[in-house]
């Protein structure tokens, strides 16, 4: 059986995502409004319940919602008090939530939901469970606003507070161990794999960016924050080679030079142009590719932050389209620059690929790209594999380091479907025009970049 994470008070984890102390938090009044005797139900004992509830926890609801300082950066707090009904949404709940996002809004600043929730609460019926109506028109308004929401799952994170508050943040934490599902412990079929709601089966399944330490997370929810809240409306420069490779001759020797495993990859590059990046994760849809690096950094030239989808030299999954599609959505929201490097030999192509929407995820990213209004800047790092590598590059602004190519399809296959042997592979890439020279010669890439000037 699965290990739960110890469970803490509302007040507790605003303490915790605070530094170890809520001083900053500035409590949000409750907005007027009162039940009538025993809820909107007349749910018999359901006054008395509330009341052992306020008294268990010293709450008057199941949300704390307030301002507060988190890594140094001002956000709004949305905590959740799972002792006061198992953390449960009813009426006055949403009307604590709809206010905090009335703040938000009026104020200019992000939302971090702590989430500790057994879902809509059966007291108020339908009435409870409308509220998700009206967390999510909150939430839907504050990304009008160009806004960022952030969520940290606690144990448990069920129900509706999971389906609207957890999974419809821009980035989603959770803490280890954490209890992570729609379907509540008491509610899911008997036979069910107890990882899949866990807070790591989330991530596996590409439902949760990152799991989170107790002790690292006002640390990373700080540099989410000081990310997500630097628009800038530039384009940014292409990284600088990091080999110094002379133009190769042939459309071959590109190829060679592309799939030469010295070659610097993805990694190197980000490593590189950033001083600090965290991490997206996942699709949202079930899926992870590894060969996707997704996140935002802090660009090492001038502070800027930068959004950034990276191939690392992989056959690209759909889940990896559908990341980097999420990516650019999200810094179109928040206007901020993207930078995207291009490097896979070509979409994966096998039976499970077109199973899980291969097509329709490469449309949807050629979509994100071809749509978003921030700035997109692309550099062709090694291999640019057809339309699995051109999905991810910008129309305009593309340029391509001295070991890479782009091509319609590799040569090998280009000449298996012209009927030519082996032997006409490389007179192949020669007429295919692959080379980064030829590639600006065409229009199809502005421009080579040259190696970094060696610094002192």
């Amino acid at each position: 059986m699965a290990e739960h994470a110890p469970r803490c008070t509302a007040r507790e984890a605003i303490a915790l995502v605070t530094g170890g102390t809520s001083g900053s938090f500035e409590e949000l009044p409750a907005p007027p409004g009162a039940y009538g005797p025993d809820g909107p139900l007349a749910w018999r004992g359901y006054d008395a319940s509330r009341a052992r509830a306020g008294a268990r926890t010293g709450e008057e609801e199941s949300v704390v919602c307030g301002t507060a300082t988190v890594g140094g950066a001002p956000a709004v707090l949305v905590s959740f008090e799972f002792g006061f009904l198992g953390g449960s949404l009813g009426e006055r709940t949403g009307d604590r939530l709809e206010a905090a996002y009335a703040m938000a809004r009026e104020r200019r600043l992000p939302v971090v939901s702590l989430v500790a929730t057994g879902g809509s609460r059966m007291q108020e019926g339908m009435r409870a469970l409308v509220q998700l109506q009206r967390v999510a028109r909150a939430s839907a308004l504050l990304r009008q606003a160009g806004l960022p929401q952030l969520a940290v799952l606690r144990d448990p994170t069920t129900g509706g507070g999971w389906a609207t508050l957890g999974a419809g943040a821009d980035v989603v934490l959770a803490l280890p161990g954490a209890q992570v599902g729609f379907a509540g412990s008491r509610v899911r079929p008997p036979d069910a794999d107890p990882a899949a709601y866990t807070a790591l089966g989330q991530f596996t399944a590409g439902a949760i960016d990152a799991v989170v330490p107790p002790d690292e997370l006002p640390e990373a929810l700080g540099l989410w924050l000081r990310l997500l809240g630097r628009p800038s409306a530039d384009p940014v420069p292409p990284p600088a080679a990091l080999a110094a490779v002379s133009p190769p001759a042939t459309g071959w020797d590109a190829v060679r030079n592309a799939r030469s495993p010295a070659r610097p990859r993805a990694g190197a590059y980000l490593d590189a142009y950033f001083s600090s990046r965290a991490v997206l994760s996942g699709d949202r849809c079930g899926g992870r590719d590894d060969g996707m690096l997704c996140g935002f950094g802090t660009s090492a030239a001038d502070g800027r932050t930068v959004a950034f989808a990276a191939q690392t030299g992989s056959a690209t999954r759909p889940a990896g389209y559908r990341t980097a599609a999420r990516l650019v959505r999200l810094a179109d929201r928040l206007g901020i620059p993207v930078l995207t490097l291009v490097d896979t030999p070509g979409a994966a192509n096998d039976a499970e690929a077109e199973r899980q929407g291969a097509g329709a995820a490469i449309a949807d990213l050629f979509g994100a790209v071809a749509t978003a209004t921030t700035p997109v800047t692309t550099l062709l790092i090694g291999e640019g594999g057809s339309g699995g590598a051109l999905a991810l590059a910008a129309p305009d602004n593309t340029w391509a380091t001295p070991d890479s190519y782009f091509s319609v399809i590799a040569p090998e296959q280009a000449a298996a479907i012209l009927k030519r042997g082996p032997d006409e592979v490389r007179a192949t890439a020669d007429q295919l025009r692959i080379r980064p020279q030829d590639l600006v010669a065409l229009g199809v890439v502005r421009g080579v970049v040259d190696p970094a000037e060696p610094s002192g």
